[in-house]
């Protein structure tokens, strides 16, 4: 069974950088066929799609994210990690890891984190 948990500070300072770590059991992030992903959910509002990366590496952001958001991992330690700068109240919002399969569109989502609550202050 693959898990997926969220870590990172649950209040973050508008202007700062958000960054959040993802810690994967059961799968290792560098496996074929699966590539893993962050999604954010503000209150009241639908999910949204951050960004990937993939098992090679290889990162992918959304357009409306993408001058401001960073994705990387450790593979030492299974985790990947999600930095946002330059944070507004916007931001806001619950947070999750996600693992996304391949060879479909759009992928299917079959693990994620159970999310953590990130708030921006003003």
């Amino acid at each position: 069974q693959v898990q997926l948990q969220e870590s990172g500070p649950g209040l973050v300072k508008a202007s700062q950088t958000l960054s959040l770590t993802c810690t994967v059991s059961g799968g290792s992030i560098t496996t074929n066929h699966y590539a893993w992903s962050w999604i954010r959910q503000p209150p009241g509002k639908g999910l949204e799609w951050m960004g990937v990366i993939a098992a090679d590496g290889s990162t992918y952001y959304s357009p409306s994210l993408k001058s401001r958001t960073s994705i990387s991992r450790d593979t030492s330690k299974n985790q990947f990690s999600l930095q946002l700068s330059s944070v507004t109240p916007e931001d806001t919002a619950v947070y999750y890891c996600v693992r996304a399969g391949l060879y479909a569109s759009p992928p299917p989502y079959d693990y994620w984190g159970q999310g953590t609550q990130v708030t921006v202050s003003s």
